[in-house]
């Protein structure tokens, strides 16, 4: 995104979004901002952009921001959906879902992710975290597990999201639902990490990025000093 903006523009432009995602995700509904001084019409930008993206990047519509906008630290939520796909696999998904071949038990996975809801320390949950970090809190808003078709769905809203936070939770649900770790052990990882092993970080490629949101009126949630909403 940032070559395509110089491109456009002629300017280097800082651009940051919503929400980082690990190599191999996707995202439907990433947004990001930057500062630019080229007078370009803002319904001409997604398509000045589209014309120098890579195929697998589209920008779906452009907007003038606030000036004091931020793409990542107005952020309400974030919504994640992280794909299982049961059975044979399929050449056509698997680009874009954890191949299982398999059945898992939605019940059992649905009952620990309960858990998981609500403001907790989730640095059990995390993968080589910066040394850096120091606070690991963060809000998950609710946690649904459902069965579409031959794939399970496991889709997390919560403030945000620390370095392999989603996958792990995937994994650690994936694990449940086959059988081979306990119900209990979703809460357990809260406040036991340490002692205990913890469950798998699945594969990138079945995490993807669905919705940012902002409210209709949105505000940097840093000069609330709200430690749980800082990506």
């Amino acid at each position: 995104m940032t070559e395509a903006v110089r491109r456009v523009s002629g300017e280097d432009c800082e651009i940051v979004g919503a929400s980082r995602t690990d190599s191999g995700a996707h995202a439907r509904g990433q947004v990001c901002h930057f500062d630019t001084s080229v007078p370009i019409e803002r319904d001409k930008w997604a398509q000045a952009l589209n014309r120098v993206l890579p195929w697998d990047v589209s920008v779906l519509k452009a907007a003038r921001a606030a000036p004091d906008f931020n793409s990542r630290f107005c952020v309400i939520d974030r919504f994640y959906r992280y794909r299982i796909a049961l059975g044979t696999r399929d050449p056509f998904r698997t680009r874009y879902a954890h191949d299982y071949w398999d059945s898992l038990d939605v019940s059992k996975m649905e009952s620990a992710s309960e858990a998981l809801i609500g403001n907790h320390d989730f640095r059990g949950y995390t993968e080589e975290l910066d040394p850096t970090v120091e606070n690991t809190r963060r809000k998950i808003f609710s946690v649904d597990v459902v069965k579409r078709g031959d794939e399970i769905w496991m889709d997390v809203v919560a403030t945000a999201f620390l370095r392999g936070m989603m996958r792990r939770i995937a994994g650690c649900l994936f694990e449940i639902g086959r059988g081979a770790r306990d119900v209990k052990d979703a809460k357990r990882i809260l406040t036991q990490w340490r002692e205990m092993h913890l469950p798998v970080v699945l594969p990138a490629k079945g995490l993807t990025l669905m919705r940012i949101r902002y409210g209709r009126h949105p505000r940097d949630h840093r000069k609330n000093d709200d430690p749980v909403n800082s990506e």
